[in-house]
């Protein structure tokens, strides 16, 4: 990796065939040196070490530029299932009935579910006034 063409949020992993494959987001740059944090395990997995290293500009030379391990498709569907998951946890329960109503309302206006117009009215209703008053009330 060429000193010059390094910057902030770049992603290295060492070419020494003696480390594990970990990558390392660059978090701070300087003129004699980088300061790497490293963000996957050796397999390329995410891994919150917290392990900061700050290097030479000259060692820079046994790194290659790497992907970003919270990248891809598969990263991001994951995240936003997480953090779904998550909102409707800390929502509190009426939250999450509000959701289930609405979603089941949803998929039986598509046509998803045999329910009658009247059933998908009020599954939807209940359910965003249930996430309303889960929102109001906090």
């Amino acid at each position: 990796m060429s000193a010059p063409d390094i910057a902030v949020y770049d992603h290295l992993r060492s070419t020494d065939p003696d480390d594990d494959d970990a990558v390392y987001r660059v978090v701070g740059t300087r003129p004699e040196s980088v300061t790497l944090l490293r963000v996957s395990d050796g397999d390329g997995r995410r891994a919150n070490t917290g392990e900061v290293l700050t290097i030479s500009r000259e060692a820079l030379d046994g790194f290659e530029s790497a992907t970003n391990p919270d990248g891809g498709a598969l990263t991001t569907l994951r995240s936003v299932v997480s953090g779904g998951y998550w909102a409707l946890r800390a929502g509190g329960p009426l939250l999450t009935v509000g959701v289930v109503l609405a979603v089941l309302g949803t998929l039986g206006n598509v046509g998803l579910l045999p329910l009658s117009a009247l059933a998908v009215n009020g599954l939807v209703f209940l359910g965003f006034a249930c996430i309303v008053v889960s929102l109001v009330v906090g």
